[in-house]
């Protein structure tokens, strides 16, 4: 079964949080990640670039409309994604428990619906 781990946290800018703390940071998701992939359950991992160079789009009244910035104005965003396959929720939650984001904002689990493999859709299971 294949889960995402969201991780939303507060953006901070190298200048707020400084160098050690970015450095203890990559340490902690390369540790994390390595572990995840030493299991065998790791799918793909990604930290997501601030949200201030997102660009949503949005169909309205049949015009696409495109705009600079997050869909969301809050205070947390989203930070990055891991996505694993694992037997069940709790093999998930024990592994979304050990991600490094936990300790500075929210981890989210979500089941995947459906998935691709070389371009077809595939039921998660």
């Amino acid at each position: 079964m294949r889960y995402t781990i969201l991780m939303h946290y507060s953006e901070e800018t190298g200048e707020s949080i400084g160098e050690e703390t970015i450095a203890a940071g990559r340490e902690a998701f390369a540790a994390y990640t390595a572990a995840l992939e030493q299991a065998g359950v790791l799918i793909g991992a990604e930290v997501l670039a601030p949200s201030e160079l997102t660009t949503t789009l949005r169909m309205v009244d049949g015009e696409l409309r495109v705009q600079d910035g997050p869909f969301a104005d809050t205070k947390e965003q989203l930070g990055g994604t891991v996505v694993i396959d694992v037997p069940d929720l709790d093999a998930a939650i024990e592994w979304a428990r050990q991600a490094p984001p936990i300790h500075w904002g929210a981890v989210e689990v979500r089941p995947g619906a459906t998935y691709t493999v070389e371009g077809v859709w595939t039921p998660n299971q």
